[in-house]
Parts: C-alpha cells; structure tokens; sequence
C-alpha cells in the first residue's frame, strides 16, 4: 500500500477519478509496495486499481496504450523509505569521511531497487529470499553487484558480515533466472588482490554471458582512516602487476567468448604510467559510470568533435580555464592543448587540483571540495569563465561535497563558472559557445 500525494492535471488518474491522498492497495490483484511494484504492473494495457479512499475501498479500471503512465504521484521516488547498507567493508568510503559534509554523503546505499534504477552497487547482503524472487519474476535487469571476492571466508571479513559469503548464491539465482549483472571488485592491497583475484575472475567468469562485465577498481583511501583497517594504496608498480594480471585473464576471455569481461579502472593506468587501452579494450563501456573507460571515451569524443571545429566561431577571442583533479590532469591539458592549436586567439589555463581535504590518495575529480578550490585557484589568472566538472557537485549542480555552493566558489573567485559533464563533445561545446 502507497500513499498517492498528487494527480497530474489532464491524466488517466485524474481522468479515472483518483485523488490526491487516496492510497493505492494493489494492481491488477498483486500489492503495490515500491516503485518496482508499480512500475511492473503499471506497464499493461489493462489495469484495475484497488485504491483506498477513507473508509471505502474500492476498485477502478484503466485502459491504457502498454508502458505509458497514468500520472499519479508519490511522496518519495522509492515510494518507501531507502535500504541502507548493513556491512562495515574494510575499504568502505563513507566510513573514511570527516564530519562536517553533506548530511547525504553519510548515507550507505545498498538498495536493489536503485540498483536498477539509478546503477549503483548492491553487496547482496541486504536481499531477502523474497526480494530475490521478486527480482527474478519481474527480470529487473540489469543488476550491479558488489563482489569484491568469491571467496566466502575472506568477503565474510571483508564485509565484516557473516552472512557476506552466504550471499554469494543470490548470483547463480539471477543468472539462472536470466537477470543480467554488472559486477565490480574493489581491489585492496594485500586482502583480495593476487591470488584471491584470480579466483574471483574465474568464479566470476564462469557466469558469462549473465556476468556481462566485472570492473576491478583501487579502493579510495582518504586521510581519515584512523581506527580503521590498515589498507594501503597500490605503487606505480603493483598498478602494473594488477594490470598485467587482468589484461591477460580479460584477453583469454576475448580469445573464448569475443569480449573482455574484466576491465581495469582508469585510475590503475595513471599511478602506473602505463597507457590507458584503446575503446575496443572496453567493448561499448559497460561501465563507464563506475570510472573504467571514461578518459578513453572523453578522449575519442573531444577528437571527433575537433574535425568539426570549423563548425563554430574560430576568429572570437577566449580567455579560459579549467580545473580538475590530479588524475585527469595531464589528459585535460592535453586535449586543451590540442584545442588552442586549432585556434591560436584562444587561450585555456588548465589547473591541478590537488585535495588536501581527502587527502593525496585521493586524485578523482568527483571528489574535489569547493574548500581546496578556493584555496587553490585564489588570486590565479581564470580568464573570462572557469569550467569544472559537473561530478563535483551534487546532483542538482549546486553544492559540493563540504556545503560551499557553486555560487559561492564564483563569488569568492570573481569568475563565471560553468559545468560540464564527462563528455569530449560537450567540452568542446560549452568552451566554444559560451
């Protein structure tokens, strides 16, 4: 049962006679508890909706063309409360965090429901047996898994739950049912890297093609670690061994199935030197949104729209910066590079920023505060308009991680700021046009 808060004007509902307050019991006979409930059974072209109304309860019938929506409300998106997550992992971000951020940043999402919706990563501790069926009857697909290991002992320590290893069944389940996965491996030096990676990769690979893609990834160690277990991050040269050893499984799998399965993250090319691969290494990006191909994609798309540079107002005068973390540093300035050669009354500034806030483990844009940009770009020369990346703030673009708003950062710097997503087309576009 879920509260319905408004109606759209000119809808099916409102058309059908639903109000705003009313409570939607079930569809077509089946309970409606979340979004995925509603969503799945919302979906015929024939719906009776069992609504609660005061003291009646009462049934209404909707013919509809199938998928389209009817125009109810809800008072959150999930339609109940958000499931957090119940592990304590060794290397998990949120517990490395210092007081004082955004009251969201503290939130530990394990949520399956927003698995689907939004891509994020579920450890599978928090699925019940019916959450499971549910998945599996209704083929929410695609899911993203946190596997880290599959190895049950050492996940149960990893997690720090004893039910870690247990959980591990939820997979077969899913691919037995057909469900397609996502899965990622947070790799941490010296606990599930060597050896133990090794099995995972086959364990994990034995589950293809449901197991479309794994990403292995470095864990994000800030300087807040204190009491917590000792991790340390990886050398330039054990960034190269977990390269070698994952590049050669993913060619096997390429060799036996004509895909890579296992792809590294970005941040394991940069610490080691070692060039990033080239877009077929990523067989469509399966997971750039996790960080494992997004300098390769930006790089070919900043390329592609450069040819069409002749496009836009090559003659204006542009004084510009840019500023990003220590990570994508060396690709921005190069592309900028590119860019000011292709239009010599142009001129971009491209700033590293380092994070003393984090701490020097932690080189991602994503996680630049608006403290270190202050601090950092204070008294620089930032020209007409300075442009950062778009991952640094929220998601309604307003606020960084430490609560400094973007209005307040082009305040304090006297420049005008725009945003850019993680796209080479899009850089282009905005550093042309605005």
């Amino acid at each position: 049962m879920v509260k319905i808060c408004g109606v759209e004007s000119g809808s099916l509902a409102e058309k059908a006679g639903l109000l705003p307050e009313d409570y939607l019991i079930k569809i077509n006979g089946e309970d409606i508890n979340d979004v995925l409930d509603y969503r799945f059974h919302i979906a015929n072209k024939k719906i009776i909706l069992t609504v609660h109304r005061g003291e009646e309860l009462f049934d209404i019938k909707i013919r509809k063309p199938e998928y389209e929506d009817i125009g109810l409300e809800f008072e959150s998106f999930l339609m109940d409360e958000k499931r957090s997550c119940r592990n304590k992992c060794i290397f998990c971000f949120i517990d490395q965090n210092p007081h004082g951020l955004r009251d969201t940043i503290y939130f530990k999402d394990d949520d399956s429901r927003m698995s689907f919706l939004t891509g994020s990563y579920i450890t599978l501790t928090n699925l019940s047996d019916s959450d499971i069926d549910r998945i599996c009857k209704m083929k929410i697909s695609p899911i993203n898994i946190s596997v880290h290991t599959t190895n049950p002992g050492l996940r149960c320590k990893m997690m720090n739950n004893r039910f870690a290893g247990d959980s591990l069944s939820a997979i077969k389940r899913f691919c037995d049912a057909g469900i397609t996965l996502n899965t990622q491996i947070v790799l941490c030096k010296g606990v599930n890297d060597k050896e133990q990676l090794t099995r995972t990769m086959n364990d994990l690979e034995a589950f293809y093609p449901q197991i479309q893609s794994v990403s292995v990834v470095p864990c994000g160690l800030t300087k807040f670690r204190e009491g917590l277990f000792p991790l340390e991050p990886f050398t330039a040269e054990e960034c190269a061994e977990v390269i070698a050893q994952v590049k050669e499984f993913s060619e096997k799998c390429r060799e036996k199935h004509g895909c890579g399965i296992f792809y590294l993250g970005d941040e394991f090319f940069i610490k080691s030197g070692i060039k990033l691969p080239d877009a077929e290494y990523y067989d469509g990006y399966p997971q750039i949104e996790n960080g494992v191909g997004l300098i390769t994609s930006m790089k070919d798309e900043f390329y592609d729209e450069l040819d069409f540079i002749d496009t836009y107002d090559t003659e204006k005068e542009r004084d510009l910066s840019i500023a990003t973390g220590e990570a994508a540093y060396g690709f921005i300035s190069e592309i900028a590079k590119a860019l000011c050669n292709k239009l010599p009354r142009t001129k971009i500034s491209v700033y590293k920023i380092k994070n003393n806030f984090f701490g020097e483990n932690i080189t991602v844009a994503g996680l630049i505060t608006g403290t270190d940009l202050k601090e950092q770009l204070k008294g620089r020369e930032l020209g007409q308009r300075l442009y950062l990346p778009s991952v640094m703030l929220r998601y309604e673009n307003d606020l960084f991680l430490d609560n400094v708003s973007i209005d307040e950062l082009s305040d304090f710097l006297g420049v005008e700021i725009s945003l850019v997503n993680n796209s080479g087309y899009e850089l282009i576009e905005k550093l042309m046009n605005d």
